[in-house]
Parts: C-alpha cells; sequence; structure tokens
C-alpha cells in the first residue's frame, strides 16, 4: 500500500514522485524498461528562462535554483541565437517581443557559427543566458529521492486496469497490484488515456510529433562552443550535441499516443529550411528520431486535482517545457496534494488547474 501512485517516469512523473517522497510513500509505474523513455529522452534539453508564456516563464524562474545546484549543477553554457532569412523580420520581432535577445549582425551572427550564410541571414538575435541541460542526471537525481525516502520507481509496469475503492485507487500495471488513496496522472502522450481507464473525464490534451536530425559536424568544424540556433518563429533549430548537430524541422503535427518516429519527407523540408542559412550543404543524416510533446488546447500544463475526481490529480500537458520547468512543476503538484505550500507564484498555480479544460 502506498500513500501515493505516480503514473508515468518521464521527468513529470519522477519529478512529481520526488517532491511527494517526503510526505508518504510513492510508488512511481513507468510502462517502458526505463524512465524517461519517450519525449523525456529525446528533448532538445535546453534551459531557455524566457521560452513559453508567462505562466511558463514563471515556472523556468523558480526551478533555475534547482538547475543551478542539484547533483552538483545540471546546466553548462550554450547561448541561443535566432536568425532570420528574406520575409522573416517579422516574425523574428515577434520572438523578441516575448524573448528580450539583443540583435546582433550578420557578421557577429557568423562569427558564432561559421557556417553561417552572411548573405542568407537578414537579422539575428544572440544572447548567452541558455544552458543545456543534463537530463540524465536530472531524472536520475530525482529518481534517487523518490528511494532515499523509502519509495520504489517500477519500470516495465504498463497500467492495464484502474479501479476506484471506496476512498482509494486500486491499478493493476504489469501484472500487479497497487492501491493508494491518491493517483498522481504523470502519462505523458497517454495522460488522457489513463483517465479513461479510471473514469476520469480526458481534458483535450494532444500530443504533437517534433522530429530530430542528427548531423556530422558542418565542413568538420568544431561545433561544441557553437550556440543553438533557430530560425525565426521556430521553423526550425540547430543544436550542438557531442561533437555533431542536431537539426529538427519544429513540426508540431498531431499525432496520436505512441513511440514515436520521423517522417522523412518532414525531416528533408526541416533540413531544407536549416540549408537555407548555411554555406555548408548537408551530405549525411546519421540518424533520425521523433517524440510527443503534449500540450493542452490552451498550451499551458495541466497541474493539480481532478475537478471531479477526489484523490485523481494532473501532471500533464509539459509540451516543450517539461525538462526546464519540472523543479517548480512539480513543486507546484506537491502543493495540491499535500497542502503544503511551496515557493511558486500563486498566479501560475492557478493558471494550471486542470478544472479550466472542463
Amino acid at each position: 500500500m502506498s500513500d501515493f501512485l505516480v503514473i508515468g517516469g518521464g521527468v513529470a512523473g519522477i519529478s512529481a514522485g520526488a517532491r511527494l517522497a517526503p510526505h508518504g510513500r510513492v510508488t512511481v509505474l513507468e510502462a517502458e524498461d526505463g524512465l524517461g523513455y519517450h519525449t523525456s529522452g529525446r528533448s532538445a534539453a535546453m534551459f531557455e528562462e524566457r521560452y513559453g508564456a508567462p505562466e511558463i516563464v514563471a515556472l523556468n524562474e523558480a526551478s533555475r535554483d534547482h538547475h543551478m545546484t542539484a547533483e552538483g549543477g545540471l546546466l553548462s553554457p550554450r547561448g541561443l541565437m535566432i536568425v532570420a532569412g528574406e520575409g522573416e523580420t517579422a516574425l523574428l520581432q515577434a520572438d523578441l517581443d516575448k524573448m528580450d535577445m539583443p540583435r546582433i549582425s550578420a557578421d557577429e551572427a557568423a562569427a558564432l557559427i561559421p557556417v553561417l550564410d552572411r548573405g542568407a541571414v537578414v537579422a539575428a538575435a544572440y544572447h548567452s543566458d541558455a544552458f543545456d541541460i543534463d537530463t540524465d542526471r536530472l531524472i536520475q537525481g530525482f529518481a534517487r529521492q523518490v528511494r532515499a525516502h523509502g519509495g520504489q520507481v517500477l519500470t516495465g509496469k504498463p497500467v492495464e486496469t484502474i479501479a476506484r475503492l471506496g476512498t482509494g485507487w486500486q491499478v493493476t500495471a504489469g501484472g500487479d497490484v497497487y492501491e493508494a488513496p491518491v493517483i498522481v496522472n504523470a502519462a505523458g502522450a497517454w495522460a488522457d488515456r489513463i483517465a479513461g481507464m479510471a473514469g476520469v473525464a480526458p481534458l483535450g490534451l494532444q500530443p504533437l510529433r517534433r522530429s530530430m536530425a542528427r548531423l556530422p559536424a558542418p565542413g568538420g568544424h568544431d561545433v561544441s562552443t557553437w550556440p543553438m540556433v533557430m530560425g525565426a518563429g521556430e521553423r526550425w533549430y540547430a543544436k550542438p550535441d557531442a561533437g555533431k548537430l542536431l537539426v529538427s524541422p519544429a513540426e508540431e503535427d498531431p499525432s496520436e499516443p505512441h513511440d514515436a518516429w520521423a517522417d522523412d519527407m518532414v525531416i528533408a523540408e526541416g533540413l531544407a529550411r536549416y540549408e537555407a542559412m548555411v554555406t555548408e550543404p548537408v551530405t549525411r543524416v546519421e540518424t533520425t528520431w521523433a517524440g510527443l510533446r503534449t500540450f493542452a488546447p490552451d498550451r499551458l500544463m495541466a497541474i493539480g486535482p481532478d475537478p471531479d475526481h477526489p484523490g485523481f490529480f494532473w501532471c500533464a500537458g509539459q509540451g516543450g517545457y517539461g525538462m526546464q520547468t519540472s523543479p517548480a512543476a512539480s513543486a507546484c503538484l506537491a502543493a495540491h496534494v499535500t497542502g503544503v505550500a511551496q515557493d511558486i507564484p500563486e498566479a501560475a498555480v492557478a493558471a494550471f488547474l486542470p478544472g479550466r479544460l472542463r
């Protein structure tokens, strides 16, 4: 018997479990054989404090200290650049209205990323206050917190049934039965399906596919110090990774919950948008993959109690913000479940209540 059953072992679920662990016995149930298998393991893994709606930014800001100090520090310098081509200056300005980055010249942009085409870059902006997140250490650190308080993190446990038992819940997963008075639905792209299994109305969460291609370092350059670069309007982005370059078409194609894979045509279109801004053509793609970023209709998270089913809590709809917001989003969830106040802006907490989506 647990006090809290958390369904989902991505960053949303494992961070929620870590925050709840000091308040009772936690059991985290993950369907796959490892934590963070789906979207969490396929993230661009950036901490950019100004990225997202104001309510998301509030969580980013509240998460910064954790990222800076947990596990000896989870962030490493990266920087972020946005570039605009012909006809894209309005898109760039819209980005800057939200992210407040200083403009730089095409020459300054090319000094940071030598393969940028000075003739194609009409305008650019850059700041250094953006970081890579060590996502594996982030997730494993949360898992250690669960275990340190006597909780358990179980993988290979797909949920088969959920039943209401008096004031609690019974979950059958991987052939075993688990009971607790509280369920936290942190199942990512599957969150609405998990709700349906529990007899809880869905929130209208929509998984959106986002693909990625890994390329050899362009022109044999050392890309380790290059910033992440994003096309104006987030129509593509590129990010150094272990001596290679990751390029994404930044698509948001509606999908059913599944183990996502990249669409070759979508990858090709994204690579073409990237190639239009650089001097080095893409000659080889080493590998491709995709993940599902799940959004609520208003693109804000669903964190808190279901309005119609006591003991059923949502921690879902993280979209593209799950890694960077996880310390504060999980604290928000724990505040709802335990009633213990957390250092999170009250307006942001209210904005994520699931009842707004009914």
